[in-house]
């Protein structure tokens, strides 16, 4: 995904200290993303693994039932991805993140930040928000596979 167009090539001081805001507010913003898609992609699983719950004991084809098992674990193994990109990272990210902040006095919180610390805070955030995307894309993988076996499992029962 592309910066936004706000962001403009050029090295005067204050072109820059607005091109590092604008990242660092972009960055941020694709964090939240992945959060509230991650949370609708988990209730949608969630639902479907609880619709099929009423299957449990129902006679299927050899073929269907294959089928159906292969998309549970499917959407078990989303489901564990999407949880893990919502479920809080609180170690690392160097002395310009909020978990190293709240292990720091006062006087260590001033000195870590006494330059400017954003191309630092917008690498530690770029490192989550890919972290985050790429859990999501795999997630999403897998329950395009699971709908695919869902639908291989109805065809297969209807034969």
């Amino acid at each position: 995904m592309a910066l936004p167009a706000l962001i403009v090539p050029d090295h005067s001081s204050t072109r820059t200290d607005h091109n590092l805001d604008a990242a660092c507010a972009h960055v941020s913003g694709e964090i939240a993303r992945t959060d509230g898609k991650s949370s609708l992609l988990l209730a949608f699983t969630g639902a479907v693994l609880a619709g099929l719950a009423s299957l449990v004991g129902q006679p299927l084809p050899v073929f269907s039932l294959a089928c159906v098992t292969t998309a549970v674990l499917a959407l078990m193994a989303a489901s564990v991805l999407l949880l893990m990109v919502v479920r809080p990272r609180l170690r690392g990210g160097g002395r310009e993140s909020f978990p190293a902040w709240a292990r720091m006095s006062e006087a260590e919180i001033r000195e870590a930040l006494h330059g400017d610390v954003r191309a630092a805070r917008i690498q530690i955030l770029s490192r989550i928000a890919v972290r985050k995307f790429g859990h999501l894309q795999w997630a999403v993988d897998l329950i395009l596979l699971a709908l695919a076996m869902f639908l291989l499992a109805v065809i297969g029962a209807l034969v």
